[in-house]
């Protein structure tokens, strides 16, 4: 066997494999033998047809498989023996290889074309990106304890429709003369008293029983949102409502706020000791930074990503990696490849290029170790946040690490947390090698900033 590599580019390979029978022979041989010994011919017992006969009808294809199984070894072991960084994997020139006669031959030319990745340089003083930071105002702390009063509130089922009540029941659309509507809305729904825009229809549902039948004015009650979250609808149909609805109530449900002292403090934020108003709302304030700061860093690395590849100008063998998406995608045709080439494929090819280099700056991929931690601080937040009294913390600790184990063992289970510390990872990369300046920024100005990405 001899392999030889012409190089057509600064980027593109040809690789040559010659084979010869004395390659080959000896695992042909074998196979025949095998094949002799297990061999069911007419005229003959079980594994006693001449050799020469099982030869006839198989050498052929016997030859065939051999060469192809030396052929894939051959180009992987030359590739990594040569140390050669390439696109995927070579692929055979169909156009030299198309003469191969595994009848008549005994030794074979093999072509195959390959591509080495260009070389690629990240100058990170081309990159001038903020890094905002949203200030937390007394209006978001208010609204999260209002919002944690209601999470660990009272819940009732009101005999009456009461304000901020849940009111559950049918819906059924009415024609112009009050009647049930053929063909028209059908269905179960809810809706708070909280949908009601109209404050005329509010007041006329409030003090309602809670199994009355309540005839009400939908457009003219709620936005086009709540008839497409609580009554089903399309946008279009909800757009173009103007009907009334009877809705039959079956019942309602209210949360009551629970009260802000420290049994409120300790469901949560289990285990912190916090026993004044005043710290509570601290420790509101850092977890609206917490989840402020992952919004903000995302958005950076949105847009560092975008730079990056805005940036790229790295040479790239387009020719070959077309006809290696062609080879791959049996769904693609030269023409898709073609019109969905700069949107689609070239923007996946830069980035894994990038994150090869980012990978050699700091490690970007989770481990296994990392999900199972992840899985384990999950697992955890929410068993503290259970309310159930442990009686053995230890063995607590014990089953959600054996647990975490077993989740973190099947990506599938744990995709999204696989995504954000990958998130994370490549956020802190970011954020170490450009170091940032910071601006702070109201919500409302940072919304505004991150719909412009």
């Amino acid at each position: 066997m001899n392999i030889t590599r012409e190089n057509l580019s600064d980027l593109d390979l040809n690789i040559k494999v010659e084979i010869e029978e004395n390659d080959y022979i000896e695992a042909v041989n074998k196979s025949l033998k095998r094949m002799q010994q297990n061999a069911v011919e007419p005229g003959f017992r079980k594994g006693k047809a001449p050799l020469a006969l099982i030869s006839r009808k198989y050498r052929t294809s016997v030859v065939a498989d051999e060469v192809q199984r030396i052929i894939n070894d051959a180009i992987f072991k030359y590739v990594d023996d040569e140390k050669l960084d390439i696109f995927a994997y070579p692929i055979l020139n169909d156009e030299k290889n198309s003469n191969l006669d595994f009848e008549k031959q005994t030794t074979f030319d093999f072509y195959f074309d390959a591509a080495l990745r260009p070389k690629v340089e990240i100058d990170w003083s081309k990159i001038d990106i903020k890094l905002s930071h949203i200030k937390v105002g007394k209006k978001e702390v208010d609204e999260q304890v209002e919002a944690l009063s209601r999470r660990y509130g009272k819940f009732e089922t009101p005999d009456t429709i009461v304000d901020g009540a849940m009111v559950y029941g049918k819906a059924e659309e009415l024609d112009e003369n009050g009647e049930v509507k053929e063909g028209g809305l059908s269905t179960y729904a809810m809706f708070n008293t909280a949908d009601i825009n109209d404050d005329d229809i509010r007041a006329s549902i409030l003090g309602k029983a809670a199994t009355d039948t309540l005839v009400i004015d939908a457009a003219k009650a709620f936005s086009t949102d709540t008839l497409v979250n609580k009554f089903r609808m399309t946008q279009e149909q909800a757009k173009d409502f103007k009907s009334k609805i009877r809705f039959v109530a079956s019942s309602c449900s209210l949360i009551s706020p629970a009260e802000v002292n420290e049994e409120l403090f300790e469901k949560a934020f289990p285990g912190r000791g916090i026993k004044t108003e005043k710290d509570f709302r601290k420790a509101i304030t850092e977890q609206i930074n917490e989840m402020n700061d992952e919004q903000c860093k995302t958005v950076f690395s949105n847009k560092v990503y975008k730079t990056l590849l805005d940036n790229f100008d790295a040479p790239l063998p387009e020719a070959f990696l077309k006809r290696w998406i062609l080879r791959n995608d049996e769904k693609a045709t030269a023409e898709s490849v073609d019109s969905e080439w700069a949107d689609r494929y070239l923007p996946s090819i830069k980035w894994e290029l990038l994150q090869n280099e980012l990978e050699k700056i700091s490690p970007i991929e989770p481990t296994h170790n990392d999900v199972v931690e992840m899985v384990k601080k999950i697992l955890t937040d929410n068993a503290e946040h259970s309310g159930e009294p442990v009686a053995d913390p230890e063995k607590r600790e014990k089953e959600i690490a054996a647990a975490a184990e077993t989740i973190a063992k099947d990506r599938n289970n744990v995709s999204n947390i696989v995504d954000r510390l990958f998130s994370d990872n490549l956020a802190k990369l970011f954020i170490d090698q450009l170091k940032p300046e910071v601006e702070e920024m109201t919500a409302k100005q940072f919304a505004e900033k991150a719909a412009q990405i």
